[in-house]
């Protein structure tokens, strides 16, 4: 019998359109879509009045029935993770496993776990500076980072959220793009720059304040992922994104009134 013909293997620039077909698509699906939103959402904020006298809410009921608010926040997380799941399948395509590519794995559990809570610290305490000085410029809403009653089950929807974020994205804006665009033959530089203005983009709906912080914090999370010191792994990241929403979640929901007035939040 005869066997089917082989198709050639696509040619390098076959390849390369065929990557930036793809990394569209992703970014359309997902962390890009929020960036687009992010702008109308600034424009919309500051034909309205001072973006100082405004408020964005994160983490809001979506029900006041508490069990059917608990459902639909799972499953507001379970769908949010299907992008991931995406961009896993697709840097699988070499026969190689994607976890392990870009390290999102439990091989460095304490190297991992050092380093995340490392860069937690690195990129919180200036990152609430940059917040808070946004606030007294008047450049930034108040951010109110849990909207939940208070629940049993509150702190540990708002701990799945944060471990969420992480996942979507360090995964998605650090892991699956670096390494696409790395594919394509990009520079450092221009893999760094678009990493982190991608992410100060979905963030511009908070103000200038927190996109410069999150422009900052995409830049530090890529060039440590390209160090010696990152080993391509984006589990640290995980776990500084992790710790970074867990504080954030949890203490808007717990602490004082007088400390969130304090903060601006």
């Amino acid at each position: 019998m005869e066997t089917a013909p082989v198709a050639p293997p696509p040619s390098s620039r076959a390849r390369s359109k065929r990557l930036t077909a793809e990394i569209w698509i992703v970014l359309g699906l997902s962390l890009g879509k929020s960036a687009v939103y992010a702008v109308v959402a600034i424009i919309a904020a500051l034909t309205r009045g001072p973006l100082g006298e405004q408020t964005t809410a994160l983490n809001t009921s979506q029900s006041p029935r508490p069990y059917l608010d608990l459902t639909y926040q799972v499953l507001s997380v379970a769908f949010a993770l299907v992008p991931v799941a995406l961009v896993l399948y697709l840097l699988s395509d070499s026969g190689r496993s994607a976890f392990r590519r870009i390290g999102l794995d439990l091989r460095r559990p304490v190297s991992d776990l050092g380093w995340g809570v490392a860069l937690g610290a690195l990129i919180g305490i200036p990152g609430l500076g940059l917040y808070l000085a946004g606030r007294a410029l008047g450049i930034t809403v108040a951010v109110q980072a849990s909207g939940l009653d208070p629940y049993w089950w509150t702190v540990p929807v708002l701990i799945l959220a944060a471990l969420k974020n992480a996942l979507v994205e360090e995964v998605i804006v650090v892991g699956y793009l670096v390494e696409r665009l790395g594919e394509k033959r990009w520079g450092i530089p221009a893999i760094v720059a678009t990493s982190a203005l991608i992410r100060g983009g979905y963030h511009l709906y908070q103000g200038w304040g927190p996109f410069a912080a999150n422009a900052i914090m995409g830049v530090i999370f890529t060039l440590f992922y390209l160090s010696r010191f990152g080993r391509r792994r984006v589990m640290p990241l995980v776990v500084a994104h992790t710790v970074l929403d867990v504080a954030a979640f949890v203490g808007y929901q717990y602490l004082p009134e007088t400390w969130l007035e304090a903060l601006g939040v």
